[in-house]
C-alpha cells in the first residue's frame, strides 16, 4: 500500500481581524491550515503576532460557520438553498418592500469587517446607492463618527486624520485607548508594546490618562485616571493653560488655521479649578501635564474609542487635534502626521459624494448623518415608528448591532419584527438569526487581499497584496461575488456612479468584467508613488506588490499638513462654527458640572473594555481564544465593593435605567473608585444553537445597559463609556425580595 506525501506550501499574507494588518506566515497541506507564525520579514510588524492571528486558521476552518446559503422556509426555520435561489429570494424580498414601502423602508447596517476587506469596501457604496436608502447604519457610530465628522470639518475630509508619529516622539500622551491592546486604532501600528518600549529607551515619555489602569498605562511611565467623559474639559484645559503660559506656537497656528481669535477667547474662559473638580484630576497637575507637552523636544496626543463613545466625543477628538496644533506639533516629526498612501480613500469617498456631515438627518430623531451613516442609536425608533420611511426590511453585513449597538434588546424584538431581512454573515448570530436569508463569503483566507483602508492611519507608510492562501469549495463565493450578484440583482452596478456603471455595462459585453483587483490595480497606477518607488515606472501595480510578499516600505510619514488639506480653504478650520460654539457651551457649564460631580458621589460609571483576544463580538466561537478564566466579568474598585457587600467571584446585579442583570464581579484596584468596566462583545445565549462553544460561555452584552435614548450631541454617537449605573451583592437583593 503506498502512502501519498503531503505538501506544504507557505505563504506570505497580512492578517485582517483587526486594523494592524500584521504580517503572517502560513503553512497549509491539503487545503488546510496548519502553522501561522509571525512573518518577520514583514515591513510593518517585523514578526510580531497576537493571539488572534495565530487562531486565524482555526476561525477559517470553525466547523460551526456557515458554507451554504440559508433561507428561511415555509416553517420558518433556516435551511440550505443553492445561491441562486438564495440570491433571487434576497433581491426579491427587498424590491418589493421598496416598492410597497418607498425608498427608504430598505435599511442597511454595515460591520466593521467590512474594511477589512479589498472587495467588500469598494463595492460598499454600490450596495448602499443600488438600496437607494437614506437608513444605513454602521459600527462607525459605536466607535468612530465623532472622528470622522471632526476630521470633515477640520481637514475636508473625514479620511485625513493624524496620526501619532510614534516611532520619533519624545512625548506620547493617550486618551481613551489602550494600543497595547488594539495594536493603534485610527493609528495602525503592530507591537506597540516594542514602539514604547523603543520610545523610553531614547529618553521619550509616555502618559496614559483613562479612568482604567489598562496594560497600556501599566507600561507607560505614568497614568492618570480621569472620571469617565471628561476628556474634553482635560485637553481643553491643558491647550488654555499653554496659551496663558504663553507658549502657544502662534507662527504655526496662524500659518495653518482659520478662527484662532474665536477659539482663543473661548479658551481664555476656561477655570482650571472647575476643569479639576470635573476630571478628578488636580489643578496642578493638568498645568504640568500642559507644560511637559509644549516643552518636549516633540510631542503628540492621541485619542480613540473611549473619547469617541463618551458624552462629548466629538468635542474631546477637536480638543485633541486642537492641542496638537496649539502646541506646533500638527504636521511636524513626532507629532501628529497625514500618511500618503498608495490609494488614497479620499478619493473613493468624494467620486460618489459619499464623505459629509449632517447633509441630511434621521426621520424620528432628527440625528445627523456622518460619511452617509445614520446612528445606530436611533434604528429602533425607525423600525418601531410607523410612516413613510419607516425600516420595515434590512440588509446586514457583517454586522451584529443586536451586541454591539445600545439597547441590544430593543433592537432584537425590532429585527424580529422586520418583513423581511437580508444577512452577509459568516454566523447564524444573535442579529442574523432573524434573517430570511444568510449569505455565506468564503472568507478572507480563501481571497486575495490589499488593503485600501488602513495605510490612512498607519504610523509609516507601507503597501501590500496577500495571495488566497486556500481554495474556496465548489458551492463558496467571496464576498464580493455576494454583493456584485445581489447588487445586479437590484439593477446596480459595481462602481455606484451611474455614468461609470453604465460604461461598465457595455464593457461586458465585450467580455470585460469588473472584480475589485481590476479596479485595485487602476488605483495603484494612477496612485501618488510612481518617481519614488520605481523611478522607470509610472505608478505602483498589483503585479509589483506581488513580487513583494513581505510589503513594500514607502517610507516615514512626511511632514506637512497643506498636501492633505481638501477644503476649498487649504487651511485648518479650527474656528468651525459646531466646534467654538461646543467649546464655548462646555465652558459655560463647567462649574455646573464640576457641582454635580460633587452631589453625584457614590454613583459608579460604567465604561467598557477591550481584551486582546477578542474582536467585537465574533471570536468566541474559536476554543483558543475563550479558553482560561472567565472574562465577562465586571472590575469593580475594592473600596467600592467592600461598600457595596460584594465578593470577588459571586455575581453582582447591575442596573441602569434601562436594564437589570447580572455578572459576575472582579475586585480590582485597575479601576477607579466609583467606575465599574465591562467587556463589550459578549451576550451569546441566543446564538447557542448555532454556535456551539460562544453558547458554552455565553456572557451578556454589555450595551444591554447602554441607553439609545442619550447620544452624543453633535454627531448622535452612541454612549457606551460613563453609563450610570446601580450596583448592589445578589445576596443583598434577594434577602429584601425575602
Amino acid at each position: 500500500m503506498s502512502m501519498r506525501a503531503t505538501t506544504t506550501k507557505t505563504f506570505h499574507r497580512s492578517c485582517t481581524l483587526c486594523e494592524a494588518h500584521c504580517g503572517l506566515t502560513i503553512d497549509v497541506e491539503d487545503n488546510r491550515v496548519v502553522r501561522v507564525r509571525g512573518d518577520e520579514d514583514d515591513v510593518l510588524s517585523h514578526g510580531y503576532i497576537c493571539p488572534k492571528g495565530v487562531a486565524i486558521g482555526e476561525l477559517h476552518h470553525d466547523p460551526d460557520r456557515l458554507r451554504t446559503p440559508m433561507v428561511r422556509n415555509a416553517a420558518g426555520e433556516l435551511e440550505p438553498a443553492s445561491w441562486e435561489e438564495a440570491l433571487d429570494r434576497a433581491a426579491e424580498g427587498l424590491a418589493r418592500t421598496k416598492q410597497a414601502h418607498g425608498r427608504n423602508s430598505v435599511g442597511c447596517y454595515i460591520g466593521n469587517p467590512v474594511i477589512h476587506n479589498t472587495g467588500a469596501i469598494l463595492l460598499r457604496q454600490a450596495l448602499i446607492d443600488t438600496l437607494d436608502t437614506r437608513n444605513c447604519y454602521s459600527a462607525g457610530s459605536q466607535d468612530t463618527s465623532p472622528r470622522f465628522a471632526t476630521s470633515y470639518h477640520l481637514y475636508g475630509s473625514s479620511f485625513v486624520v493624524p496620526v501619532p508619529d510614534i516611532d520619533r516622539t519624545d512625548y506620547f500622551l493617550c486618551l481613551g485607548a489602550n494600543p497595547i491592546i488594539s495594536n493603534g486604532s485610527a493609528m495602525t501600528a503592530p507591537n506597540m508594546r516594542a514602539r514604547i518600549r523603543a520610545l523610553q529607551e531614547r529618553g521619550g515619555t509616555m502618559v496614559v490618562v483613562d479612568p482604567r489602569r489598562t496594560e497600556t498605562a501599566d507600561v507607560a511611565d505614568e497614568h492618570i485616571a480621569i472620571r469617565p467623559g471628561t476628556d474634553a474639559e482635560l485637553l481643553l484645559g491643558m491647550a488654555a493653560h499653554i496659551v496663558r503660559s504663553h507658549r502657544a506656537a502662534r507662527a504655526k497656528i496662524d500659518e495653518l488655521a482659520d478662527g484662532w481669535e474665536v477659539i482663543a477667547q473661548a479658551l481664555a474662559d476656561i477655570d482650571l479649578d472647575d476643569v479639576s473638580r470635573s476630571t478628578g484630576i488636580a489643578r496642578a497637575v493638568i498645568e504640568r501635564l500642559a507644560l511637559e507637552f509644549v516643552n518636549a523636544p516633540t510631542s503628540v496626543a492621541y485619542s480613540r474609542v473611549g473619547i469617541c463613545n463618551s458624552r462629548n466625543g466629538r468635542l474631546a477628538t477637536y480638543a485633541n487635534d486642537l492641542l496638537n496644533l496649539v502646541a506646533g506639533r500638527l504636521g511636524e516629526v513626532g507629532g501628529a502626521m497625514f500618511t500618503t498612501p498608495a490609494i488614497d480613500s479620499t478619493r473613493l469617498t468624494r467620486m460618489p459624494g459619499m464623505d459629509g456631515h449632517a447633509r441630511w438627518k434621521s426621520r424620528v430623531r432628527g440625528l445627523p448623518e456622518t460619511l452617509g451613516d445614520l446612528p445606530t442609536a436611533t434604528l429602533a425608533d425607525e423600525m418601531e415608528t410607523p410612516g413613510e420611511g419607516q425600516v420595515r426590511a434590512m440588509v446586514t453585513f457583517a454586522g451584529n448591532p443586536v451586541l454591539s449597538a445600545p439597547n441590544g434588546p430593543r433592537l432584537d424584538r425590532g429585527f424580529a419584527k422586520l418583513d423581511f431581512m437580508v444577512s452577509i454573515d459568516l454566523y447564524v448570530n444573535e442579529t442574523t438569526r432573524h434573517a430570511n436569508v444568510i449569505l455565506p463569503p468564503a472568507w478572507c483566507l480563501a481571497d486575495q487581499h490589499v488593503d485600501v483602508f488602513f495605510p490612512q492611519f498607519s504610523v509609516r507608510n507601507t503597501t501590500g497584496w496577500s495571495p488566497a492562501v486556500v481554495e474556496r469549495g465548489e458551492n463558496e463565493r467571496a464576498d464580493w461575488q455576494i454583493l456584485l450578484a445581489l447588487i445586479e440583482r437590484l439593477g446596480g452596478g459595481p462602481t455606484g456612479i451611474k455614468p461609470l456603471d453604465a460604461a461598465l455595462a457595455v464593457a461586458r459585453r465585450f467580455g470585460y468584467r469588473w472584480t475589485p483587483y481590476s479596479f485595485v490595480d487602476l488605483l495603484l497606477r494612477t496612485g501618488t508613488y510612481g518617481d519614488k518607488f520605481l523611478p522607470w515606472s509610472k505608478g505602483l501595480s498589483l503585479a509589483k506588490l506581488a513580487a513583494h510578499p513581505h510589503g513594500v516600505d514607502l517610507g516615514a510619514l512626511e511632514p506637512g499638513v497643506t498636501r492633505r488639506l481638501l477644503n476649498k480653504s487649504k487651511r485648518v478650520q479650527i474656528g468651525d462654527a459646531l466646534f467654538a460654539e461646543a467649546v464655548r457651551t462646555l465652558t459655560a457649564e463647567l462649574a455646573s458640572r464640576a457641582q454635580s460631580v460633587r452631589s453625584n458621589d457614590g454613583g459608579l460609571m460604567l465604561i467598557g473594555r477591550r481584551e486582546l483576544r477578542t474582536n467585537n463580538s465574533w471570536m468566541h466561537n474559536v476554543p483558543s481564544l475563550v479558553s482560561g478564566r472567565e472574562r465577562c466579568v465586571l472590575y469593580v474598585h475594592p473600596d467600592d465593593a467592600e461598600r457595596l457587600g460584594l465578593v470577588d467571584g459571586k455575581p453582582g446585579l447591575l442596573k441602569s435605567r434601562i436594564h437589570t442583570g447580572e455578572i459576575p464581579i472582579r475586585v480590582t484596584d485597575e479601576v477607579a473608585p466609583g467606575v465599574v468596566c465591562m467587556p463589550h462583545g459578549w451576550g451569546h445565549a441566543p446564538s447557542a444553537p448555532w454556535q456551539r462553544v460562544a453558547g458554552e460561555r455565553p456572557g451578556v452584552s454589555m450595551n444591554d445597559w447602554c441607553d439609545d435614548s442619550e447620544v452624543e450631541p453633535l454627531v448622535g454617537q452612541s454612549i457606551l463609556n460613563g453609563v450610570m449605573v446601580e450596583l448592589e451583592a445578589v445576596e443583598a437583593r434577594a434577602s429584601r425580595v425575602a
